[in-house]
């Protein structure tokens, strides 16, 4: 199996991230990947940075990015106070997809929501997706819950 290394999301990122998103929407095209340097994206790194709670991060192979995702760390008074980690944004591009990077990353997820005491993980894919639902129902997750957007 290829090992990846996972680290911590860096300005220098953006790009790559960016580019991620918008090769992977089934929205369109909703990012500016000609300027990933852009002041929003800026903020929100900056943001995500400054939370103790909040981990953006790339899977690297030799060194270079093949994936992202951002892990955000959520406490609740249900399950007597269970704290829970939310996985957003997965990524891997496509040159590198079916090579158990995916599996690398979720896996890296589970052991900082482990180590951090999180009760479950937890994640939403659209519905258009169905290739990702496959991938996440095989490596245990299940489909406990419906998700609902309202866009403002």
């Amino acid at each position: 199996m290829i090992e990846t290394t996972i680290r911590a999301a860096t300005r220098d990122d953006l790009a790559f991230i960016i580019a991620l998103i918008e090769e992977d929407s089934v929205y369109g095209s909703t990012e500016d990947a000609a300027n990933p340097q852009a002041p929003g994206y800026l903020a929100a790194l900056a943001a995500i940075d400054a939370d103790p709670n909040q981990m953006l991060l790339i899977a690297t192979l030799d060194g270079e990015p093949v994936g992202t995702f951002q892990l955000t760390f959520t406490p609740g008074i249900s399950r007597r106070g269970a704290w829970r980690c939310t996985v957003e944004n997965v990524h891997v591009s496509a040159t590198h997809r079916n090579k158990r990077i995916g599996e690398q990353m979720m896996a890296w997820a589970a052991d900082q929501a482990r180590a951090r005491g999180c009760a479950f993980v937890q994640l939403t894919s659209n519905k258009q997706r169905t290739d990702a639902h496959r991938f996440y129902e095989r490596i245990g997750f299940s489909k406990s819950h419906e998700g609902f957007k309202l866009k403002l």
